[in-house]
């Protein structure tokens, strides 16, 4: 019988445990290898400070990258991303220039003294590195083109809220009260499944044409939506004085309904649509209008008139 083994591999086993890379470890390494390129983490560190009595060993920059690993890994909890995380801590915080991996305690503490100084500070330092680098070549238009061939510039203003479900924790007279790090962030709200839920909004801003992400905004309960409202069309007209558009040209389409009965930006010379108006039948009908119309009945809040609203 002819062996087909090949002399020149050698196959060597252990009985040691050894753990295997995160499968998103290369992307991060990809991410942050551009955010270096770009200057990104300089500037961070040369910008972004956050004021305390006992800051310790770490700086922003130990956290961000903490938190930037977490968004990119995908892990369902924070818990389970430093599982994954902890035999490649050291080789994860070398790629930001750092030396130690902050504990989940010490990230922990520094968000709950994090003001909104710094998270202002580092919004407006994305958003500005968003604004000095095109996403498409300036000879590649961009936009929606009506049957009038007049072309609208579209972004999308989303508010999602997610409730919180705090774990059950032991009501006996020997121990304490508990306090819970959610209160502060989170207030009842709706979800439109049960009342009574404690919730927390978030707002995103989104260019519909090149998606790009303009700001993200988080508030406890239902949020505040007038507010919220006039930050992102601040965002958007910050986007539109880098690039040169006017403002008549933009439509913003908003999800949040409640938003449709609140005027607060009167000057800004952009129009709010229903998010019931972006639906693609009526860009395809020859008759927007008719064709929102008999759409209207499943989709349109009750007791509101088919109209878009000036901000």
């Amino acid at each position: 019988m002819d062996s087909i083994a090949d002399g020149s591999i050698i196959v060597q086993t252990s009985s040691q445990s050894v753990p295997s890379t995160p499968t998103w470890f290369g992307e991060g390494v990809l991410v942050v290898q551009y955010l270096r390129k770009q200057n990104i983490l300089s500037t961070i560190t040369e910008q972004v400070h956050v004021a305390r009595r006992r800051f310790g060993q770490y700086e922003v920059i130990d956290f961000l990258a903490v938190l930037f690993g977490y968004a990119i890994s995908g892990e369902r909890t924070l818990e389970a991303f430093y599982q994954r995380l902890h035999p490649f801590a050291q080789a994860f915080m070398a790629l930001f220039g750092r030396e130690r991996l902050p504990a989940r305690s010490t990230l922990s503490r520094f968000l709950a003294a994090l003001s909104p100084e710094p998270v202002e500070a580092l919004r407006s330092l994305f958003l500005s590195d968003l604004l000095a680098r095109s996403l498409v070549p300036e000879e590649q238009p961009v936009g929606l083109w009506d049957r009038t061939e007049s072309q609208w510039f579209v972004f999308d203003i989303d508010g999602t809220r997610e409730g919180a479900r705090p774990r059950a924790l032991p009501q006996i007279p020997d121990l304490s009260a508990p306090e819970r790090r959610l209160r502060p962030l989170c207030a009842p709200g709706s979800t439109f499944r049960k009342r009574g839920e404690v919730v927390r909004s978030r707002t995103t801003i989104l260019q519909a044409h090149t998606h790009q992400w303009l700001g993200s905004f988080g508030g406890a309960g239902n949020g505040k939506p007038p507010e919220e409202l006039r930050r992102a069309v601040a965002q958007i007209q910050r986007y539109l004085a880098a690039h040169q558009l006017r403002a008549e040209r933009v439509r913003l389409a908003a999800r949040r309904a409640r938003w449709h009965r609140s005027h607060p930006l009167g000057s800004s010379g952009l129009a709010l649509r229903h998010a019931w108006q972006r639906l693609p039948g009526a860009f395809a009908s020859p008759d927007p209008v008719s064709a929102l119309s008999s759409l209207r009945s499943a989709v349109q809040p009750p007791g509101e008139r088919f109209r878009a609203h000036p901000l």
